[in-house]
């Protein structure tokens, strides 16, 4: 079973994207802020991660920077999910790593094509 770390500080976006990745047979841990998801992955380096941009304490940018940067850390797909909607932000998520991009709201529907469209389901 492939494993995905859902990373934000909002446990309702939490439960949210662990009801529907569990839904698609992933295994799921989860940190509420990135300097979590880092330790999280310096633990386990998970297949997927997705990533919240503004959080507390290392927010997604920072996250994702580090990530690429350990050992083992290029092999996670990376999918951000946030409210951050602008062009500039998203090439900023896609130059430092980022695999994907979802907008906040989401549902199923969306997680599982961009899933799909990263190959990993």
């Amino acid at each position: 079973m492939k494993q995905c770390l859902v990373v934000d500080d909002s446990s309702v976006i939490r439960k949210v994207a662990r009801r529907i990745l569990e839904d698609l047979n992933f295994e799921i841990t989860e940190a509420e802020d990135g300097q979590q998801a880092l330790d999280e992955c310096r633990k386990t380096m998970p297949d997927a991660i997705l990533l919240d941009w503004n959080m507390p304490v290392m927010d997604g940018l920072e996250f994702l920077t580090s990530l690429r940067g350990e050992e083992g850390g290029e092999n996670p797909v990376v999918v951000f999910c946030t409210t951050e909607n602008d062009v500039a932000h998203i090439a900023r998520a896609i130059r430092a790593g980022a695999n994907e991009y979802i907008m906040k709201p989401f549902d199923r529907e969306i997680v599982e094509a961009k899933f799909q469209e990263v190959g990993l389901i």
